[in-house]
C-alpha cells in the first residue's frame, strides 16, 4: 500500500526564494569573474569604501568566517586592490583600506552588480517588479526580519548593507 503524499495548500515560498537566489548568485559570480572578482571580494571593497571598518566588521557584513575573510583579503592584497592597516581607534584591530586601483575596480563591480539586478527585475513587467521589490522589502523588515533558533544549524543569509 502506498501512502498518499500530503497536498500542498500554499506556494513553496522556500523553493521560490532559494532557487531565484541561487540563480542570481551564479549570474553575479559569472559577471564579476569577468573582471577577476568574486562576490565576496566585491562586498569587502564596497563596504570598506563606505567607512573605516575592521576585518571582523567586514566579515560579519559579508557573512564570512575568519578563514574565508583572510583568503578574500589575501586575494585583494595580491591584486593590489586593498591592504590591511592598523585601526586608528583600536591598535589590536586591523582595518581594510581600499587602494586607488581597488576603488576603480569597486566602481566597475558595482555597475556589474547593478546590471545583474536590473536584468533580473527588468525581466518582469514594471508593475510586477515594483510589487515584488516592495513585498520583499516588507518581508525583510517585517515578518522575516529576524531569524529564529533552529535545532539544526541553518546557513545564514548575507547581511544587508
Amino acid at each position: 500500500m502506498t501512502a498518499m503524499a500530503p497536498s500542498r495548500n500554499e506556494p513553496d515560498l522556500s523553493f521560490l526564494l532559494d532557487h531565484t537566489s541561487h540563480v542570481l548568485r551564479t549570474q553575479m559570480a559569472a559577471a564579476l569573474a569577468e573582471i577577476g572578482l568574486t562576490a565576496r571580494m566585491h562586498c569587502v571593497l564596497v563596504h570598506a569604501l563606505q567607512e573605516e571598518r575592521t576585518q571582523i566588521q567586514l566579515a560579519e557584513l559579508g557573512d564570512m568566517d575568519k578563514t574565508t575573510m583572510v583568503v578574500t583579503l589575501d586575494a585583494l592584497e595580491k591584486a593590489g586592490l586593498a591592504e590591511r592597516r592598523p585601526s586608528s581607534t583600536d591598535r589590536r584591530a586591523r582595518i581594510v583600506a581600499v587602494t586607488e586601483k581597488g576603488a576603480e575596480v569597486a566602481k566597475r563591480s558595482q555597475e556589474i552588480v547593478d546590471g545583474v539586478h536590473r536584468a533580473a527585475i527588468g525581466s518582469l513587467p514594471e508593475e510586477e517588479a515594483e510589487v515584488l521589490v516592495r513585498a520583499l522589502n516588507r518581508l525583510v523588515t517585517g515578518h522575516l526580519a529576524t531569524q529564529v533558533e533552529a535545532p539544526q544549524p541553518v546557513r545564514r543569509a548575507r547581511h544587508r548593507g
